[in-house]
């Protein structure tokens, strides 16, 4: 985009948030133009875009309502080791060139060029505050979601109950788990914490936690119907949801466009922050006798299975890293939904089943496409958008409305959240106990800015805590 247009812009922006600021003072969601969503058909099989690339298919027809029933549109049966090629016909939502088979970017002159070895179905990078798509590969192909759909999960339940609410585990609360599926460690007439349990979601990845606290909501018929209505919600019209947890169902599909719209509207929320972000924490055990035989229960300690985040044998922390879900699945392969900051910019990006089946295969695609896109932003034109929640864009369209995210979940809505003692997070020491990470990507205020094009407010940054923004890559 030319600078003059950049800075005109700029101006327009500053000026709306001096006349505003002082009214409004919520955080809220980010604007952006509302296309309708397109339907998609059964992929067949073939071979994989190119993921290098440029933009070259026709754009599709005019978008039709999306179809309740997903089944002919899932695309991914064939997951374990052959490929299959995308729809022709996706979602428009976000703008036409994101409807587009193969990889969308406009590499004009002084943009750098894609990074080699992309082998994924699907990825997409975004900025998080602009919401303006940088480039993207198939971003509204259907595919299984594995456990990034917790981030659906956690956006849709954590305004249910304070933090400190607890609950005593029921037989009934664990029904149900699928074979094979990722667990904390929950027992049954132990009582965990409402944190506890969002402590076992976000880092463990935990279907028995997913589990107690769909049984808390009334049930995991209950919790997918509120799921699917807050997914149609932010306009993420490519997810159905079946599980809860991710695990592997007929129909249960979603998009690396959509998972990075959830993504988005989950980091508005101080305490998805906070979970998404913790490295590692203590997290209860079961209640035994000692040899005086005295009740007593010790905790253990749990580490976030994001690799970007905690680190593994042959991939390093990425510098910046703050989140936020991983995922893996026979049917869905690696999944994974990554937030960082680099130089005062927070990129979102999504990567669904690589082809390649290399150990921590899609966190290192992840790496690329982050390089890429702190390398590449503010050069390239965008090729699309993060569209806002329904919701926001009516309440901005109000006389004060400004479309907000409720805050830590209780409706709090206070300032930074610190850990459980009361100390700042981002005080932890790096690596040890509870604290983790802590509070990244905390909304602290900041300047108030209204977007082109939309009628609702934005907080004009997300700075990380102190701890995060120095971590160096190792």
């Amino acid at each position: 985009m030319p600078a003059p247009k950049n800075s005109i812009r700029r101006s327009l922006l500053v000026t709306s948030a001096i006349v505003l600021s002082t009214a409004l003072t919520a955080p809220a969601a980010f604007a952006a133009p509302s296309p309708s969503a397109g339907s998609s058909s059964k992929p067949s099989a073939g071979s994989s875009a190119d993921s290098s690339a440029t933009v070259s298919a026709d754009p599709p027809k005019t978008p039709s309502k999306k179809p309740k029933d997903s089944k002919n549109s899932k695309g991914s049966k064939d997951s374990k080791g052959s490929k299959a090629a995308p729809p022709v016909k996706m979602s428009t939502v976000g703008g036409a060139l994101l409807g587009r088979a193969g990889t969308q970017v406009n590499l004009a002159s002084g943009v750098p060029v894609l990074p080699k070895g992309l082998s994924a179905r699907s990825w997409i990078v975004a900025d998080a505050e602009s919401g303006e798509v940088l480039a993207a590969h198939n971003a509204h192909w259907k595919l299984a979601p594995a456990s990034t759909l917790k981030m659906l999960f956690a956006d849709t339940l954590l305004p249910k109950w304070p933090s400190s609410t607890e609950h005593e585990v029921e037989p009934s609360d664990l029904a149900g788990i699928g074979s094979g599926s990722s667990m904390v460690g929950i027992k049954e007439d132990e009582t965990y914490t409402v944190h506890d349990l969002w402590l076992g979601v976000f880092l463990r990845s935990g279907n028995d936690a997913v589990r107690v606290l769909a049984a808390m909501n009334g049930g995991v018929e209950n919790t997918v119907a509120e799921m699917n209505e807050h997914a149609e919600e932010l306009q993420a019209l490519d997810t159905v949801v079946v599980s809860p947890d991710g695990y592997d169902a007929e129909g249960q599909v979603s998009s690396a466009y959509d998972l990075t719209l959830i993504a988005r509207s989950g980091l508005q929320k101080k305490d998805f922050r906070e979970y998404a972000s913790t490295v590692r924490a203590d997290f209860p055990g079961e209640t035994r006798k000692n040899k005086k035989g005295k009740k007593v229960r010790e905790s253990f300690e749990i580490q976030n299975t994001n690799r970007l985040l905690s680190g593994d044998y042959d991939i390093p922390v990425y510098q910046g890293i703050a989140g936020v879900k991983n995922g893996n699945t026979t049917e869905a392969g690696a999944t994974f939904t990554g937030v960082a900051e680099q130089d005062g910019r927070v990129l979102l990006v999504t990567v669904m089943n690589p082809e390649k089946k290399e150990g921590n295969q899609v966190y290192k695609e992840t790496a690329k496409l982050f390089d890429w896109g702190f390398e590449a932003a503010g050069k390239v034109d965008p090729v699309g958008e993060l569209v806002p929640p329904r919701s926001a864009a009516q309440a901005g369209a109000r006389p004060g409305g400004a479309g907000a995210s409720p805050g830590e979940a209780g409706g709090t809505g206070e300032g930074a959240l610190g850990a459980a003692d009361g100390r700042p997070v981002a005080s932890a020491a790096a690596g040890g106990g509870a604290g983790g990470v802590g509070t990244a990507l905390a909304v602290t205020g900041g300047v108030l800015v209204l977007l082109a094009g939309g009628a609702f407010l934005v907080n004009r940054r997300w700075p990380l805590p102190d701890l995060v923004r120095r971590r160096p890559r190792p």
